[in-house]
Formats: C-alpha cells, structure tokens, sequence
C-alpha cells in the first residue's frame, strides 16, 4: 500500500488520512488483508496449512531461473528421477530447465505433479 498523506487539525493530530483510489477501493470491498501487515499474512497462511519455501528458492526464482530446476533441487531429485515421476523422457525435461524448449501444459501439468507444485508454479 502506498504511504498515505496526512492531513492534520489545529492542533497538529492526524486528522485525515488520503490514500490512492485503489486503495480505498480495496478497502471498501472488504479487503482487510490491504491492511495487513506481512508477518500477519505469513502467520494466516501458515494457519491454512500451505507450504512456505526458504528464502534462497524465492531469491533464485526471482533471479529468473527455471522454476523447474529450483523446485526439483529443492526437493532433492535427480533430473531422472523426475523425468521417470513425470512420464516424460530426461532430455525433454533438461531442455525445459535449460529454456530450449518449453514443454505443453499436459507435460507441464506432470512436472507439476510429480513436484508438488502447482502448474501456475512453474509459469
């Protein structure tokens, strides 16, 4: 959220608070979440039982590399092993890590899988 401008009263108490459009928005259609802090949404999505991965798979997906490669090191596999868990042939799937190829949604939607991961994921 962007940092709002504050307006105060005569005696130089926050009065009013102006915030983007979008924001307001936001809030007005009961999208408290806007309001939250990133602790508080760490903690509501640990509640709801998803996973969370370390730091250094955020930083390497950031970074831009493949996301089938971070996620199949993160989960300690092999490219064989994932080829085999996937169907798929491990040539294809290093031509997918290396960006030669991209791979179709049904093989993607089996990398996917065999991860544990969502397709969205691996986009």
């Amino acid at each position: 959220m962007n940092k709002p401008q504050v307006i105060l009263d005569e005696g130089g108490r926050p009065a009013f608070a102006v915030i983007p459009w979008r924001e307001y928005e936001r809030l007005a259609n009961g999208e408290a979440e806007a309001l939250l802090s990133d602790e508080a949404l760490y903690d509501r999505a640990a509640a709801e039982g998803g996973e969370s991965f370390p730091a250094r798979v955020a930083d390497r997906l950031l970074a831009g590399e493949n996301p089938v490669r971070v996620y199949r090191t993160h989960r300690g596999m092999k490219q064989g092993d994932l080829a085999a868990a996937a169907g798929i042939h491990p040539v294809y799937l290093s031509q997918i890590e290396t960006g030669k190829r991209t791979g179709s949604a049904k093989t993607l939607a089996a990398i996917a899988g065999a991860l544990g991961v969502a397709v969205d994921d691996l986009i």
